[in-house]
């Protein structure tokens, strides 16, 4: 058998309720019967039993999070700084990807509960689907949607302003001298894309000029091969996210389309790719870090009952302007 708290204590010579205390920091324990435990506990290699710790202080010290997809460059950022974060607090993140599936998401929010986290951070795959897996999830924990959200779902959530970052490309790209826009996005399945074609459409006027598929490069390669066969381009071209305009950039320069001298590019996200494109990618930039504070403070208030309150936290994007613009 291993290394018990039984075995530490009498090396210590304290009793086994000094030796708990003292190995999980507790107050009420002497300095000198603090020492001696934690060299004993150094000395007999212990190990403390988290499991059984965590069925005495009902937690594991551990958050839930479910993404779309983790091979997304922007979901990958932001898990990062999520993660770095919960460290610094002494706390483990637990990571689960749904795969843009419904059915799977509510698997992987219900096998996280299994593992009793603390509460669940959700990025939802869909704006409607992902409601039963967020309900699920609310009834046991606390719950917070991050970047995508449910439709209808009172949960807190922490964000960026979609439209106001499409508004400030569609506004650099007509000071620039566009005339003519088209913008390449996805379906609007899941809450950012709806919001980013509806902040198009609405700074546009009209926006019928869309093309819509999924947010991948292969979906960025279609589009410009669909522009391409159809007659003279457009003076820009507003993509829904970096992975598109990554796409769309390849194909046209693989069709001798010079960016930005024949038409202008610009994307959503600004991924670690984004400056690295050729040309560097004019892009929205999310605020990642600020993001991950952000809802982290919420997190933190919802689990330590000082503010419960469901509330929705839009922050502001910025411009980052390239030479592909």
């Amino acid at each position: 058998m291993g290394v018990t708290i039984h075995d530490v204590a009498a090396r210590a010579g304290v009793s086994v309720a000094t030796a708990s205390r003292a190995l999980s920091g507790q107050r009420g324990v002497r300095a000198a019967n603090r020492d001696k435990v934690l060299a004993a506990a150094r000395e007999l290699d212990y190990e403390p039993n988290v499991v059984a710790a965590s069925l005495r202080s009902r937690t594991t010290h551990t958050i839930g999070m479910v993404v779309p997809r983790i091979a997304n460059p922007f979901f990958a950022t932001l898990v990062e700084s999520i993660e770095k974060r919960l460290h610094d607090g002494q706390r483990s993140l637990l990571l689960a990807n749904s795969h843009y599936d419904p059915d799977v998401e509510q698997r992987q929010v219900r096998a996280l509960l299994d593992r009793r986290v603390d509460a669940l951070i959700m990025i939802p795959c869909h704006r409607e689907h992902s409601g039963a897996a967020l309900a699920t999830a609310a009834a046991r924990v606390p719950v917070l949607q991050l970047d995508l959200r449910v439709d209808g779902f009172a949960g807190s959530w922490v964000g960026v302003d979609h439209e106001a970052g499409i508004w400030q490309v569609v506004r650099h790209l007509t000071e620039r001298g566009a005339r003519s826009l088209v913008f390449v996005g996805a379906e609007p399945t899941d809450s950012a894309a709806q919001a980013r074609l509806d902040g198009y459409r609405r700074a546009v006027g009209d926006g019928d000029d869309v093309l819509l598929g999924d947010f991948s490069k292969e979906w960025g390669q279609q589009a410009a091969k669909l522009l391409l066969r159809r007659g003279p381009l457009p003076d820009g071209i507003v993509c829904g996210n970096d992975t598109i305009a990554l796409g769309v950039l390849g194909e046209l320069a693989g069709n001798q389309v010079r960016v930005p001298d024949d038409v202008r590019v610009a994307g959503f996200d600004d991924i670690p790719y984004a400056e690295l494109a050729q040309p560097p990618l004019t892009t929205v930039r999310q605020p990642q870090h600020h993001i991950a504070d952000e809802a982290l403070r919420v997190l933190g208030a919802h689990l330590s009952g000082e503010d419960r309150t469901p509330r929705g936290t839009a922050l502001t994007p910025t411009l980052t302007i390239r030479s592909s613009t």
